[in-house]
């Protein structure tokens, strides 16, 4: 069962929802995120054969970095969904999808059984529950399909760093987040009728203080994850 992360927040800032927070974030997001997050953990990844993936449904896809690095690979063709409208509209500029629209992660508009990879990044942490998103991911794949999962390691958020961002007054605000623990994404899975193949965790070092060298403090701590479940 998730656990609201203001349990373990250390900072006090006021608390946005994902969609109101992300709304407000989407002018600035591509400067402030941390590359660090997601990049590694992708450059990483073997266990897909990324030019044989004829389509790919980019949940929760923001501005739209996963769906440009999938294109970069070689997938051909790349459906977007995401709640907030002003990260859709910068993700439309990147020229990447073949479609874009606004819907929840857990209930989308798009077709059962169509997609050989479903990803979903960086936004796990603000779902209040697990199991109605990966129920929708299992509905999405296609037989044999792969789920490419993304997230904020639980362990950031259990040391009271919550996921926020500046608004152009210089203000602090959280986006409402929760803590799902690693254990919690298998059974998700498991019970939606997927298999977990692969495993894997970015720890912070010195190659990725080079981008964000205010988080030094937090050298060798796990910053995220990224698993692959495969549709039976």
């Amino acid at each position: 069962m998730a656990i609201d992360a203001s349990l373990f927040d250390r900072r006090d800032y006021p608390t946005a929802s994902a969609a109101k927070g992300y709304g407000e974030w989407a002018a600035t997001y591509e400067e402030t995120v941390a590359v660090g997050l997601d990049a590694p953990l992708l450059q990483r990844l073997t266990a897909i054969e990324w030019r044989n993936v004829t389509e790919a449904a980019d949940l929760a896809c923001g501005t739209g970095r996963t769906g440009e690095w999938l294109k970069a690979k070689g997938v051909a063709a790349i459906d977007g969904v995401d709640l907030t409208p002003e990260m859709l509209a910068l993700a439309k500029k990147r020229g990447v999808y073949r479609s874009l629209v606004v819907g929840d992660v857990s209930a989308t508009p798009l077709a059962a059984e169509r997609y050989p990879l479903v990803t979903m990044s960086l936004v796990d942490e603000h779902l209040a529950e697990l199991a109605p998103a990966y129920r929708e991911v299992s509905r999405l794949l296609a037989p044999g399909g792969r789920f490419l999962l993304v997230g904020y390691h639980p362990f950031f958020l259990m040391n009271g760093l919550v996921t926020h961002f500046h608004r152009a007054n210089g203000e602090a605000v959280n986006i409402q987040s929760y803590v799902h623990l690693l254990s919690d994404h298998f059974r998700a899975g498991r019970d939606a009728g997927l298999t977990l193949g692969v495993f894997d965790e970015c720890v912070i070092d010195e190659e990725w203080l080079k981008t964000k060298p205010k988080w030094r403090r937090c050298l060798n701590w796990p910053v995220s994850f990224a698993m692959v479940f495969e549709k039976g």
